[in-house]
């Protein structure tokens, strides 16, 4: 039986009541948990003792991370009755997330878990839920997969360990519904909740849940102003505020230079080219502002220090880049990579280059736009945003430049 818990960044430490220690890294558990423990070690700052066995590392490493870090990272487990999953968020956890789940059982509010990602990520296909919350997470009731297509038949979709109620399936980004597992453990429950904090969702205490919420008895509560893409991104698709979309009003443009050129037009060739910049900027103006919006999304997922690891997140705001750039076939778009002025140049200048290449790799390997329509380019920090400062955080940046 587990006693404690300890997650730390990607990690999580299980001692057991007979001292054993358990590693798992991102939900799959590691096969060397002395390295692990050392690796975590390492990281953390903590001093190991070359005679110590993995049970003493791991004792001692929990201790200190007990110590170093939020309390909200350490569950002793003995704190609360066996039957009872720990799920309550400490004030760090809160002031730090976006939404809140309430739930009255922990499948329900499992499966709140996973609406919340879906309210948070709307355009998220069942291959990005599956790398976002993986199957390792939920092991103990010897479950495959956390998430089927609804509308498969004769497959595990069709056991009564996934919820099947309309209102309890996810709806995906490209339209098909999923229905997720309902079979969840104590173990794998609070795996779970210690996982889904990275993605800035948090779990209520059951019994605060009162009167059951919506949607199969669990209900969301959007914390520090948060904002659903779907409700922000309304303005940004519509041209006008009574939702006429932004091509009415182009075609309109359109046929008042059709219009003025029929009648007061003596010269064919000079009229039109005039006219025609007119309608292009109104389309021009409404792009340039998507990327440009898109841009300060993007810059506000952070990359780990000394990496060009693309997130979750940024591959996500990538994701509405590329739609951009399909809704607008005409346009090329140079991304350029900045640093601030820590450390080494000619680290930073490849950084910064490495960081741009892989957003463009993922953009034409991953959704599909021409290679010759995007450019990469590392500029280290030779420009930097706030020169008066610079190891100012802006400086650390990547800019979304239209090139045509």
């Amino acid at each position: 039986m587990t006693t404690k818990s300890v997650s730390w960044k990607d990690y999580l430490i299980d001692i057991d009541e007979n001292g054993s220690v358990k590693v798992s890294k991102n939900g799959a558990l590691c096969d060397n948990a002395k390295a692990a423990l050392r690796e975590i070690a390492a990281a953390a700052g903590f001093e190991i003792d070359e005679k110590w066995n993995t049970q003493q590392i791991g004792a001692k490493l929990a201790k200190f991370l007990e110590e170093a870090a939020p309390a909200s990272t350490v569950k002793p487990k003995a704190e609360k009755k066996d039957d009872e999953p720990q799920v309550k968020a400490s004030e760090a956890d809160i002031a730090g997330a976006r939404v809140r789940v309430y739930g009255k059982a922990q499948n329900r509010t499992a499966l709140g878990i996973m609406h919340a990602y879906m309210v948070m990520y709307p355009q998220a296909k069942l291959e990005d839920i599956r790398k976002a919350f993986p199957d390792q997470l939920n092991p103990d009731s010897g479950v495959r997969q956390n998430f089927v297509y609804a509308e498969d038949k004769g497959t595990t979709a069709d056991w009564n360990g996934f919820f099947k109620n309309e209102d309890e399936l996810l709806t995906m980004g490209d339209g098909k519904k999923v229905s997720v597992v309902s079979m969840w453990t104590k173990p794998s429950f609070e795996r779970l909740v210690a996982w889904a904090k990275q993605y800035g969702i948090v779990v209520a205490d059951f019994e605060k849940a009162a009167g059951g919420g919506q949607k199969g008895s669990f209900r969301l509560e959007y914390l520090n102003g948060y904002i659903p893409p779907k409700q922000s991104n309304i303005n940004i698709n519509l041209k006008q505020k009574k939702g006429i979309p932004w091509w009415i009003w182009v075609l309109i443009a359109a046929l008042i230079v059709l219009l003025c050129f029929l009648l007061f037009g003596k010269k064919k060739a000079e009229p039109q080219i005039v006219e025609v910049e007119k309608v292009v900027v109104v389309h021009d103006t409404l792009y340039v502002k998507q990327i440009a919006e898109i841009e300060a999304q993007y810059n506000a997922v952070t990359f780990v220090v000394g990496k060009a690891d693309l997130s979750e997140e940024a591959k996500f705001v990538l994701h509405d880049l590329a739609k951009v750039m399909k809704d607008n076939p005409e346009i090329r778009i140079r991304l350029e990579g900045h640093t601030s002025a820590e450390g080494d140049a000619a680290f930073n200048l490849r950084l910064s280059e490495a960081r741009a290449k892989a957003a463009v790799d993922f953009i034409v390997n991953h959704e599909g736009i021409a290679a010759e329509r995007l450019e990469a380019v590392g500029k280290g920090f030779t420009e930097l945003k706030n020169p008066d400062d610079p190891t100012a955080p802006e400086n650390r940046r990547t800019e979304f430049i239209v090139l045509n």
